[in-house]
C-alpha cells in the first residue's frame, strides 16, 4: 500500500462490510465469538493481500470468497453447535440435574445490531431477521460445511447460483444440487419442531405478551406465567445440557433450583432476531442486582413456546453491551418494558 490516504481509504471500505459478514460468518459457525474473530481474519487477509485484488469481482464478493474460506477452515474440526435438545431428550424435573458442558458445544445468541446490516427494504430485512432466530441457526449448523454456505449464500443473501459457483470455485449444477440438498434437510427439521412465529416489529398482542411475561417473571408469578406458556414450551439454560418441557416442569423448577431468580429485574434486548431480555438477579452480597443470563423469547399463537437462558454473563453481558451490576433504583422497577 502507498499512501497512507490509499490505507485509510481501504480501511473504510473494508470496515463497512464488517457487520454483514459478521452476519454471515455468525451463520456459518454458530458463535458469536467465533463469527467476529473470523471476520477480524477475513479483513486482515484482505488488507494484506489487496495488491492482488484484480478488480474482476466487486470487493464485497471478493470479502464473502475469504470469510467463506476462513469460516470452512475452521469448522474442519467437524464441531456442530447445538441447543440442549439436539443434543439429548428433555428431562422430567423430578430427575433435573445441572450439567455443564463445554462452551463450544453451543450455539450462541448474538445481539442483531452486530449481524443484522441496515436494510431500506423491509421484506429483506425480515429475511435476514429469520435466519439468524435460534431455530433456523440450529437447523443450518446440521448441514455439511459447504451446503451450509450455498444455503445462505442463495436464500438469505439472495446472490446468483452463478455468483456461488465462482466463490466456491464449483459449477453452478453442484451449487444447485447442494441447495436442494440443503432445503431437504432443512424442510425434515421444520416439521419436527415449530418455528417461532415473530412478527417484525412485534405486533400489539405480541407486546402485550411480552409486558405481561415481564410482569409475571420480575414478580415470580408462577400462575401468571403458567397463563403466557404454551402446553409444550421448552425451557433451556446452556452451558447446562439440560431442558424441560411443559409449563408444570418450567415453573416447577423456577421455584425449586431456580429459586434465587425472585424478584430478578429484566431489560429488553434485541437478539437474534427475536425478543429478549438482560435477566439481572438481586445481589444478596453486594446489593442491587447481579447478571444472570440472556433470555430468548420464542412466541408462537400468543404464547411463549421458547424460553431459553445463556448463562454465561461473562461473555454475554459485555457482548450486548450490558452493566454487570444495577443499583437497587425503586423508581427503574416500575418502568417494566
Amino acid at each position: 500500500m502507498g499512501n497512507s490516504t490509499a490505507t485509510a481509504d481501504l480501511d473504510v471500505a473494508l470496515e463497512k462490510h464488517r457487520t454483514e459478514l459478521t452476519g454471515y460468518c455468525y451463520r456459518m459457525l454458530g458463535s458469536s465469538f467465533e463469527a467476529e474473530d473470523a471476520v477480524q481474519d477475513t479483513l486482515v487477509r484482505a488488507w494484506r493481500s489487496y495488491d492482488k485484488f484484480e478488480g474482476r469481482s466487486s470487493l464485497r464478493s471478493w470479502l464473502y470468497r475469504i470469510a467463506t474460506n476462513v469460516c470452512l477452515d475452521m469448522l474442519t474440526a467437524g464441531n456442530k453447535r447445538a441447543r440442549p435438545m439436539d443434543l439429548t431428550d428433555s428431562t422430567p424435573l423430578a430427575q433435573a440435574a445441572l450439567a455443564p458442558r463445554p462452551d463450544n458445544t453451543w450455539l450462541e445468541p448474538v445481539p442483531d445490531a452486530r449481524v443484522l446490516p441496515t436494510v431500506e427494504d423491509p421484506a429483506e430485512a425480515a429475511v435476514a431477521k429469520e435466519s439468524i432466530r435460534l431455530a433456523f441457526m440450529a437447523a443450518l449448523q446440521q448441514l455439511p460445511p459447504k451446503q451450509r454456505a450455498v444455503l445462505i449464500l442463495r436464500e438469505v443473501l439472495a446472490w446468483k447460483a452463478s455468483e456461488v459457483a465462482e466463490l466456491l470455485d464449483t459449477t453452478v449444477a453442484s451449487v444447485n444440487s447442494a441447495l436442494q440438498r440443503a432445503r431437504a434437510t432443512l424442510a425434515e427439521r421444520e416439521q419436527a419442531g415449530a418455528e417461532a412465529a415473530v412478527s417484525d416489529p412485534l405486533d400489539e398482542e405480541q407486546q402485550k405478551l411480552l409486558e405481561r411475561y415481564v410482569k409475571a417473571f420480575e414478580g415470580y408469578d408462577m400462575t401468571a406465567l403458567t397463563a403466557l406458556l404454551h402446553e409444550d414450551a421448552v425451557m433451556t439454560m446452556p452451558p447446562f445440557d439440560l431442558w424441560l418441557t411443559g409449563h408444570d416442569d418450567i415453573t416447577g423448577f423456577m421455584t425449586t433450583l431456580g429459586a434465587a431468580c425472585a424478584g430478578s429485574r429484566l431489560l429488553p434486548v434485541q437478539v437474534n432476531g427475536l425478543p429478549g431480555f438482560a435477566q439481572y438477579k438481586p445481589d444478596p452480597e453486594a446489593g442491587g442486582f447481579t447478571p444472570w443470563s440472556i433470555q430468548v423469547l420464542e412466541i408462537s399463537d400468543g404464547r411463549l413456546t421458547g424460553f431459553h437462558f445463556f448463562l454465561d454473563t461473562q461473555r454475554w453481558f459485555p457482548l450486548f453491551g450490558l452493566p454487570l451490576h444495577l443499583e437497587a433504583e425503586p423508581d427503574k422497577i416500575e418502568e417494566g418494558v
